[in-house]
């Protein structure tokens, strides 16, 4: 299917979500994650009105900056290489995934303006996840305070793979409430207003549970190929 048929079905999801708890979808920001799709893909998202986009690997991100620019507000939202750093540090407007005092370091270092970075937080604590246990997030971002050229805009977690509905709105709560404490602790280098959860499995419980940004693949996208399929 065409981009713009699959978001249709996904913007009345989002405001179905939206619905049942009193949100209005302009809360939500969509980021289509493009990182198993082609330049074409990816610029038939745009086309369709999205307006974000996120992709894991910078060669992934560097080869559709060349076509594309800065026509999306680009989203990094894999684990993140100290090294690699710089070959994206100038092309995008958030990194979901800081999770050390050495990538906060570099990302710091080389900023060519404040970056928009979000904690990602392993709140299922699964052994194949990247991220912080829950309990280490408060005091790392508090360690934060020297990065002057880091915005802390809030946190990001992947749930688990699983159909067991209270097992991610348990994911997704733990989420919300380190946000809370984060933002009572009234840190002015980290407003941590942004909740980055929810994938095309699970965005709809996402929203239902305070997520302001979902990252969706297959079900808007696609995946690899499927563009020469239609």
């Amino acid at each position: 299917m065409k981009v713009a048929e699959n978001l249709i079905h996904i913007s009345q999801q989002i405001s179905n979500a939206c619905q049942k708890v009193n949100r209005t979808p302009d809360e939500v920001k969509l980021i289509a994650v493009t990182k198993y799709v082609s330049i074409e893909r990816a610029n038939e998202a745009l086309t369709a009105g999205i307006i974000n986009l996120g992709e894991n690997r910078d060669d992934g991100l560097l080869k559709k900056w060349e076509v594309l620019g800065d026509k999306p507000v680009w989203h990094f939202i894999g684990t993140l290489q100290t090294r690699k750093v710089k070959n994206i540090i100038d092309k995008v407007e958030y990194i979901h995934s800081l999770d050390r005092i050495s990538l906060a370091e570099e990302i710091s270092k080389r900023a060519v303006k404040k970056m928009k970075c979000l904690v990602q937080v392993n709140v299922s604590q699964e052994e194949s996840k990247h991220g912080l246990a829950p309990e280490e997030v408060l005091n790392f971002i508090k360690d934060l305070r020297p990065y002057e050229n880091i915005s802390i805009e809030g946190l990001m977690t992947m749930a688990p793979l699983t159909d067991d509905e209270e097992q991610l709105r348990n994911c997704f709560r733990k989420l919300k409430e380190l946000r809370q404490q984060i933002k009572n602790c009234n840190l002015d280098y980290a407003p941590c207003t942004e909740l980055s959860m929810g994938m095309s499995n699970d965005f709809e419980i996402a929203i239902e549970e305070g997520a302001t940004m979902i990252r969706i693949g297959t079900a808007l996208v696609g995946v690899a190929g499927e563009e020469e399929k239609r």
